[in-house]
């Protein structure tokens, strides 16, 4: 964290501490309170709630303002690492302030995201950052230049500016620039309109474009006066002549020149659809590389008007900054996680490095390459082979090879056009990357070209290899043995994929029986040996941030978790037993059922079980020997505290992994909430999970993309199979009672119903009903918007929540329950718009039984312990 007299002077200027002050006061605490609840809810109503107990006022010691700075950074981790946030706010503060950001907002999103604007500026203010925000009005103007019969007029992506659009764009620029400093102003944010006063300019071209101005220089001093009286300027893009006439500036344009006087950290555009989105396809845009694919895409149908006059002002922003700059077209509610992760969000824009593609080792950098290998391949530096040996090995390689990388050599892969084995796939034999190639997504890049050429591979890593994550994603399956991982891609006949594991297998039993006689010095003392292919393993690896983990095969060696089971007589504690048997790296150890107590377990092959009924005393036993990893509860509602009382009282240094699937730790801070869609970077390591409830997975997956955008209380109508009111008799799982029938239950107050509200941190209306159906959830979701929109936009949204989530599919259609049962996928689609625009109705359905309930379970073992999030999963 920062020292206590940094974080005492940033509070300070940013209005949570006055300089005054002396005591802590309860209204200061209530605020950072209010802020960190936004982890169930959205930016808007944290920050709201924050600025209201600002405005009553605040009182406090340099040590109330550490407590409060550090319960501010907390909000921050449920969106990145903490390792990455705490380094970008140290980054951030460590420049003066006018250097941190420029945020060029596009008029779209004043109009349809100002409380969220405005949240989200002021949040960054509440830690002692001053971005600079620089607004467009473009829809505005269109919309009164409408009004008054005036055709608006374009060339090259310039808005023709006569003297009624100049009269007409001053009044529109005035009052959007004061309605975005009164919506800051709202929540305790000083802000300083500057309409003017900020750009001189002289005619671009008078007889082609009229009132239009190329900016010849920036007062920087208004904008440097605004921030040291502690108020965060608010541009509009109108410039003036040395005379005084006022001239149109694109706002895009206006903010390129901001930036190469000041030169700031980051730079954002800010639009509606968070990015920039291909025309032909509909799909975002992730990266754009502008030394590499600039041409190409200026060539594009689609890019013209205002997007062709972007990409351009951009290109010639960054051609004039360290290559190291980028600019990230995203929206407002994402802005944190493009300022404080490494992910990021929306669009990323940067010049980049074109890339390479060689086939000979003449057409190569060797100085370059020596360097890479030297610096980053895990071979050459545990001293196993010399750079020399491998480019001999590389130049006599039979069938060839080709070499991929960028122009500086921070990425290099080698793909050899047949493996030593013979079985005619080609092998990628080497795969190494700096950490900034890989937060700058080079090594994707890089990817995508060797892809092209190379539809189907195969590659080697270690198993514990630190970026192993990053290969599971590119790969279609996977197979272990002997601490190496086979990859594979591409290969969609079975025979050919026998035939590469076999070799595979007959190669490490060869390579074990060598070690085993020769008794090698690597082995001797206990190294671990590295593998030519993967990523240098002497760091935790940048390749996991925001990267998923997936295995579409399993292996029967590797390092396996004991896990101990306890309520298994119940449908979803069969379902645990069925994955843990399919689970590449699990075991299990104890499965306690007092109803099966000396039954063997069946439907369990890997070892002879038999059913105990294990005691909170004997629990403890077995968590002290170490005979477990980990605990499964799969009990009912209200009878699992003793045994995790028991668990908790014999932990001496690393605690116990305990994931429980009742209600009792839901509504807990100090356990950690298992919804990985959502709460992914705080599962790794996680030793307290509580895994969500089966209908309120599905409630939460169909409400919180749209969460920001939200004008009312949610209405969820849900209907469960009848495996859901458990295996104890009742009328509600009495297969008489239910025929020709549908079950109403919990008509208000529902556990779901305060589970769902709680996380969301806004109140949900549940009515949950029982059908004749096992298996399966259907809800139907009545979502009241703050803004009109349409079907396709909502879709989008959820398309771009869910872009890489295996377990959760989006679709046109209506997902139906009886095609979902089965599946540990959830199935979202519907998107129903009322004929307003302002309410939508989402149906999703779900495996109570598996997403909703064993296969979470498992989702979240795995990302505890670090498995792989997806690894024992079926996937199709």
């Amino acid at each position: 964290m920062f020292p206590r007299t940094i974080v005492a002077r940033q509070l300070t200027r940013s209005g949570l501490l006055r300089a005054s002050s002396s005591y802590p006061s309860k209204a200061s605490l209530t605020a950072a309170r209010g802020l960190i609840n936004a982890k169930q809810s959205s930016w808007r109503e944290a920050t709201a709630a924050a600025a209201v107990q600002q405005q009553r006022g605040y009182s406090g010691s340099a040590t109330a303002a550490q407590s409060e700075k550090e319960t501010i950074t907390k909000l921050l981790y449920n969106i990145g690492s903490r390792k990455e946030v705490e380094q970008y706010l140290r980054h951030f503060s460590s420049v003066e302030s006018q250097k941190f950001a420029v945020i060029k907002v596009g008029g779209a999103v004043l109009t349809d995201e100002l409380d969220t604007l405005a949240s989200a500026i002021t949040f960054l203010n509440r830690v002692g950052l001053y971005p600079i925000v620089l607004h467009g009005a473009g829809p505005q103007l269109n919309n009164l230049l409408e009004k008054a019969g005036v055709i608006p007029d374009y060339h090259d992506g310039i808005r023709i500016t006569d003297e009624k659009t100049l009269e007409i764009a001053r009044k529109v620029f005035m009052a959007e620039n004061l309605k975005l400093v009164e919506a800051l102003e709202k929540m305790g944010t000083r802000a300083r309109p500057l309409p003017g006063g900020v750009f001189s300019a002289e005619y671009l071209d008078k007889d082609k474009y009229g009132f239009v101005g190329k900016i010849t220089g920036v007062n920087k001093e208004v904008i440097e006066a605004s921030i040291r009286a502690g108020a965060l300027p608010i541009l509009t893009s109108l410039a003036e002549t040395p005379a005084g006439q006022i001239l149109n500036v694109n706002a895009d344009v206006a903010a390129g020149e901001l930036a190469r006087v000041l030169e700031p950290l980051k730079i954002v555009y800010l639009n509606e659809k968070n990015g920039l989105y291909n025309g032909d396809t509909g799909k975002k845009i992730d990266v754009i590389n502008l030394d590499e694919e600039y041409a190409d895409l200026l060539k594009q149908p689609w890019v013209k008007y205002g997007t062709k006059l972007k990409i351009k002002e951009i290109k010639e922003l960054l051609d004039h900054l360290p290559r190291s700059s980028s600019v990230a077209i995203i929206s407002a509610g994402h802005l944190h996680k493009e300022l404080f992760t490494d992910s990021g969000a929306g669009t990323l824009i940067r010049r980049g490095f074109k890339l390479f593609h060689h086939n000979s080792l003449d057409q190569l950098d060797k100085d370059r390459l020596r360097r890479i290998l030297e610096q980053e391949d895990p071979q050459v530096q545990s001293g196993q082979v010399s750079v020399s040996s491998y480019l001999h090995d590389l130049e006599n390689t039979k069938k060839g090879f080709k070499a991929y990388g960028d122009e500086p050599y921070e990425v290099l892969a080698v793909v050899k056009n047949d493996d030593e084995t013979g079985n005619g796939v080609p092998k990628l034999d080497k795969f190494i990357a700096t950490k900034a190639a890989v937060l700058n997504n080079v090594t994707d890049n890089v990817w995508a070209l060797l892809s092209k050429d190379y539809p189907a591979l195969t590659w080697i890593v270690d198993e514990n290899d630190a970026n192993k994550g990053w290969h599971f994603d590119k790969a279609e399956g996977s197979f272990t043995k002997n601490g190496k991982t086979l990859f594979w891609k591409g290969l969609n006949d079975v025979g050919t994929i026998e035939k590469v594991v076999s070799q595979f297998l007959d190669t490490q039993t060869k390579e074990a029986v060598n070690a085993a006689t020769s008794g090698s010095a690597a082995f001797a003392n206990g190294q671990r040996r590295s593998f030519s292919t993967g990523f240098n393993n002497k760091t935790a690896s940048p390749f996991m941030g925001g990267r998923r983990m997936f295995s579409t095969s399993s292996s029967a060696q590797r390092d396996v978790k004991k896990i101990g089971l306890i309520g298994a007589r119940g449908y979803t504690g069969q379902e645990l037993i069925r994955l843990v048997n399919n689970h590449p790296s699990l075991e299990i150890s104890y499965v306690s059922s007092r109803e099966l107590e000396g039954k063997p377990l069946e439907g369990y092959t890997k070892s002879p079980i038999t059913y105990v009924n294990l005691s909170a005393d004997q629990v403890k036993e077995k968590t002290q020997s170490g005979e477990v990893d980990a605990w499964i509860l799969a009990l009912p509602n209200g009878v699992c505290k003793p045994f995790v009382d028991a668990i908790e009282s014999v932990e001496e240094g690393k605690k116990m992994v305990l994931c429980d699937l009742s209600a009792d730790f839901r509504f807990t801070d100090s356990w950690t909430y298992g919804l990985p869609e959502f709460n992914r970077a705080n599962l790794p390591g996680a030793t307290r999970i509580s895994n969500p409830g089966c209908y309120a997975t599905g409630s939460q997956l169909s409400i919180r993309p749209l969460l920001e955008h939200l004008g009312g209380t949610p209405s969820i109508f849900g209907v469960s199979g009848y495996s859901g009111a458990g295996t104890k008799p009742s009328p509600n799982n009495d297969v008489n009672h239910l025929k020709d029938n549908l079950i109403p239950y919990a008509l208000t107050n529902h556990i779901h119903e305060r589970e769902v509200s709680h996380q969301l941190g806004r109140e949900v209306n549940f009515m949950p009903h029982v059908a004749p159906f096992f298996q399966g959830i259907t809800l139907t979701v009545n979502l009241p918007l703050n803004k009109t929109m349409t079907s396709g936009e909502v879709r989008e949204i959820y398309e771009a929540a869910y872009e890489n989530e295996k377990l959760v599919h989006v679709l046109k259609g209506v997902p139906l329950v009886k095609e979902n049962a089965g599946k540990h996928f959830a199935r979202i689609g519907g998107f129903g718009v009322h004929s307003s625009g302002k309410r939508v109705t989402v149906v999703a359905t779900i495996d109570n039984l598996l997403k909703g309930a064993a296969t979470q379970a498992v989702q979240n073992l795995n990302l505890s312990l670090e498995l792989g999030e997806y690894t024992g999963i079926p996937l199709d």
